[in-house]
């Protein structure tokens, strides 16, 4: 797939951004970690609480990085600004107002791929990055589309009961804008992209 933008274009608006909000990448993480705990201490406003810190990333993501950064180099990321904004809405209406999203970490083979997808965006995704030349500030920190979408990814596979569709198709249709675009500048970490949405939307 063709990009309008080049390869040095693509790895400096990361600089540019993670310099920009720093130190909201240690925010992000912990309110990761936030996440991951009420999926392993289930309360009876955990489903809630989760989707609400889902909607936040996607918001975070539409808003921050495609309408602010992204569209400094790419016209279409007023599209996906607008998509990625459109799906937190869906989080906060199915998992914060109708409450119909539930998790928490089982042991059966979606559980532990789940755990796995999560500790793969917050841990091993940066660390094959900087393996693989994407070192910090040049690099997709979580807080951006790709990594966060693993991680989301990850959370859908604890819910305690299959995922509506429409929660699926936007991170999934992103699994594959994201990995293709990606993949093309030798951002080979975000294979793993596209494995979770396919993964994902198995379940």
């Amino acid at each position: 797939m063709e990009t309008p933008f080049t390869a040095q274009q693509f790895s400096e608006t990361f600089r540019i951004y993670n310099q920009a909000v720093w130190p909201m990448q240690i925010v992000l993480y912990l309110l990761s970690f936030t996440a991951v705990y009420f999926a392993f201490k289930p309360t009876i406003k955990s489903g809630k609480m989760i989707s609400g810190l889902l909607a936040f990333f996607w918001l975070w993501m539409g808003v921050v990085y495609h309408l602010i950064y992204f569209t400094t180099i790419n016209k279409a990321a007023y599209l996906f600004g607008a998509v990625f904004i459109f799906q937190a809405m869906l989080f906060l209406a199915f998992g914060v107002f109708q409450n119909k999203l539930s998790f928490a970490f089982r042991s059966d083979g979606y559980g532990i791929t789940g755990i796995i997808l999560i500790v793969f965006a917050l841990i091993i995704y940066p660390v094959l990055g900087y393996s693989f030349g994407h070192g910090y500030p040049y690099s997709p920190t979580f807080g951006l589309p790709c990594p966060t979408t693993i991680f989301t990814f990850g959370l859908l596979l604890l819910c305690e009961k299959r995922c509506p569709l429409g929660i699926l198709v936007i991170p999934f249709v992103w699994s594959i804008i994201g990995f293709t675009a990606a993949f093309n500048f030798g951002i080979v970490e975000d294979t793993g992209l596209l494995v979770s949405g396919v993964i994902t939307l198995s379940w």
